[in-house]
């Protein structure tokens, strides 16, 4: 599934360079999403992230660690944990409900599940001081180095980075038959972050709660099959910058640790698009 997502991801990518080159097609086909239209999907993703400076800042310390590597967590595949309702949101997953307010554009609320792990183990610069931890990395740094040791720092969004945001998009066809249509959408979004940190920092015990800790941003494009009018499959390349300067640590209410990254995304989602009522729109 990982590498599946990859490259679906790529080449939606590629089609959408490619057909955005030839605009002309976008007047050749009448889109049939029309103002007054909702849709829905749910899908999976597969993500990654720039390297990201860290600062912990609590009671007797305070610290950056320096381009910091991380990566997703993908859940292997298998009927039991990607289709059975009672695991729907083990793996990374997209679910976004949206309505046409204009023919062509849609609004949407959404949630994109990804996962962010520190990778332990890695070597990173480290500034700053710790104090009366009772651990051996008690001490001032100043440009020096340290491997990220479970004994030192476990560091994961991994309940959910939990991007929630709002997007603006827009559809067209550019082609079409009977049964059959291919769309492109395209668009930008902006949210908040509602990480469940799951961290272990020094002595202290583990914490993993749920926080609002800062927002985001990004753009997206995808191309979309369309089957039967109202079924979709949509391949969707996404782009974005994160910064969260409140971030949950420990038990303790003033421990807190800030990072700001890029990210990226290759989603594969299903859905469908609906009306409610029969209004038909103005602009046909």
């Amino acid at each position: 599934m990982p590498k599946l997502l990859i490259i679906v991801g790529k080449l939606t990518l590629f089609l959408l360079a490619a057909l955005l080159l030839h605009s002309d097609l976008f007047s050749q086909v009448e889109s049939m999403y029309k103002k007054g239209s909702f849709f829905a999907y749910w899908g999976w993703n597969r993500s990654a992230y720039t390297k990201s400076d860290i600062t912990f800042k609590g009671e007797g310390y305070n610290f950056t660690l320096e381009n910091v590597v991380a990566k997703d967590r993908q859940s292997p595949f298998s009927a039991k944990i990607y289709l059975n309702p009672g695991y729907i949101t083990y793996p990374q997953y997209n679910a976004r409900l949206g309505y046409f307010f204009h023919d062509n554009y849609s609004i949407s609320l959404g949630v994109d599940h990804m996962k962010y792990v520190m990778q332990n183990y890695q070597t990173v610069g480290i500034d700053g001081y710790i104090s009366n931890s009772s651990t051996k990395y008690d001490g001032e740094y100043v440009d020096k180095e340290i491997v990220l040791s479970p004994d030192f720092l476990l560091f994961e969004h991994t309940d959910g980075l939990n991007y929630e945001n709002v997007e603006i998009r827009r559809n067209d066809v550019i082609f079409k038959r009977k049964h059959f249509e291919i769309l492109l959408n395209e668009g930008f979004g902006v949210g908040f972050l509602m990480p469940r940190t799951n961290t272990t920092l020094l002595n202290n015990p583990r914490y993993d709660k749920f926080h609002l800790a800062g927002y985001g941003i990004g753009a997206v494009g995808a191309v979309n099959l369309t089957f039967f009018k109202y079924f979709f499959i949509q391949s969707e390349a996404k782009y974005g910058f994160i910064h969260m300067p409140d971030i949950r640590t420990t038990m303790n209410k003033s421990d807190r640790a800030k990072q700001h990254f890029l990210f990226s995304q290759y989603n594969v989602v299903f859905g469908g698009v609906f009306r409610i009522g029969s209004k038909k729109s103005t602009n046909q």
